[in-house]
């Protein structure tokens, strides 16, 4: 090498510690080998340096190509979040296969940073999002877009130079800009953002009301880590639902169709007990009235009726609230409006459902005193049912509790016990005035 190529290439590498980001925006320019080759030939404290300000497809690039010893070297060296950060870009197997080549303590360090709970945003992301910086012109950005050949693409993602989420710049945007445009001139603030530890529920919340078709993935510094896509926002949409519908007749959430016999019975035994005590529980309000039962026996035909008419009330009622609380197309603060609501919608359909039963009862019995106690019967205890459908899950959200897990046991406890209350209740009260017999 000759002595004016020795100060040339003394000034780039002193150049390139110096800033480090711009440096590395360069390299970005070179193919990922060409790179690599490079970063052999500083000091390890410089290609650290220039490593880390990469941009994370660059940089996954020559991680690929990084022979063990060279791997071992930087990784090593390198902030175990950012480490962690592009090894997750790599297949599960060849993450274990890196992460192995490592001490103990770092293959640790990097390995708890890369698990992310069940059911939360960076368990569900892609973390292979393809990002630019502001710098970066329109030709640029599609030139890479075309050598990358991925259909689910929407959005331009842009960072600084720490990797920190600047905006977006949606596709449709990018194809109808000039060439030489800048992506910091065409930026735009993303419609929403999530933390990785948030939730399911948080995800589908900003899904139904954002209309996403991606939602970026950050840290507590806006560092983006990767991208729900559009299937699996929609995925956790149905999961969420799906979930929801066993835990309200209580199974477990986790359970599956095709689940270990063992882990079901474990899951629904509980609730099958539960369950049990609050039948008897309705039982014993049955049995206070065993003596009106006994004198009137007609009266135990029709208590499934009453029962089941207040029972299918306040599921219908128990559907519409969950639906909404899992939407958060409602809040707990509108308790009152929508109670009120669905008291009302069970005190008219109480009025139509108890005409219809009257007059069945009438034609049946030949009683027109027993058919009007079941008549107000079905009004009371419809409407309170439609009533209890409502609140009860919010009551139960308000305490903290999941409302999925457990409304549909409480809500049949008191559907029957107002059923069977009030139908009784009220032969037992107007036998005499109205010659029930």
């Amino acid at each position: 090498m000759s002595e004016s190529q020795t100060i040339t290439s003394d000034l780039i590498s002193g150049y390139f510690r110096q800033f480090p980001d711009e440096g590395a925006q360069l390299l970005e320019t070179f193919e990922a080998g060409e790179i690599l080759d490079y970063l052999k030939k500083q000091s390890i404290s410089s290609a650290v340096r220039l490593y880390a300000h990469l941009n994370p497809e660059s940089a996954t690039e020559v991680l690929e190509l990084m022979d063990d010893e060279y791997f071992i070297e930087l990784y090593s060296k390198l902030d175990p979040y950012l480490a962690a950060r592009l090894l997750s870009r790599l297949e599960a197997k060849e993450v274990q296969v890196k992460l192995s080549k490592l001490s103990s303590g770092s293959a640790k360090d990097i390995g708890d940073l890369m698990k992310y709970p069940p059911n939360s945003a960076g368990f569900m992301m892609d973390s292979r999002v393809v990002t630019f910086h502001g710098t970066h012109t329109v030709k640029e950005v599609l030139k890479k877009l075309r050598a990358i050949k991925d259909r689910r693409i929407v959005n331009i993602y842009v960072v600084d130079n720490q990797g920190r989420l600047e905006g977006i710049v949606p596709l449709q945007v990018v194809a109808i800009s000039s060439p030489g445009e800048l992506l910091k001139n065409i930026l735009q603030t993303p419609p929403a953002t999530i933390h990785a530890m948030a939730d399911r529920e948080e995800i589908v919340e900003l899904l139904e009301e954002k209309k996403l078709l991606g939602l970026p993935v950050v840290d507590f510094d806006n560092i983006l880590l990767g991208v729900i896509r559009n299937e699996e926002l929609l995925n956790a949409s149905v999961q969420d639902a799906t979930e929801d519908l066993q835990a309200m007749f209580g199974a477990g959430r986790e359970e599956r169709a095709l689940s270990k016999v063992s882990f079901a019975v474990k899951k629904r035994l509980p609730w099958l007990h539960i369950n049990l005590a609050t039948a008897f529980l309705a039982s014993f309000v049955v049995g206070a009235f065993e003596d009106t039962i006994a004198k009137i026996t007609i009266l135990a035909v029709f208590l499934p009726v009453v029962a089941g008419q207040s029972g299918n009330t306040g599921s219908q009622a128990l559907a519409v609230i969950m639906r909404g609380l899992a939407l958060r197309e409602i809040r707990t603060t509108q308790w009152f409006r929508v109670a009120r609501k669905e008291l009302m919608v069970g005190f008219l359909n109480g009025i139509a459902v108890a005409i219809t039963t009257s007059l069945i009862v009438y034609f049946w019995a030949s009683s027109f005193g027993l058919s009007i106690v079941i008549a107000i019967s079905m009004i009371i205890s419809m409407a309170i049912a439609g009533f209890s459908g409502a609140v009860i899950p919010i009551i139960l959200k308000s305490f903290g509790q999941d409302p999925a897990q457990s409304s549909s046991i409480v809500l049949t406890t008191v559907t029957d016990i107002v059923g069977f209350l009030s139908f009784l209740g009220l032969a037992t009260a107007l036998a005499s005035v109205l010659g029930i017999s």
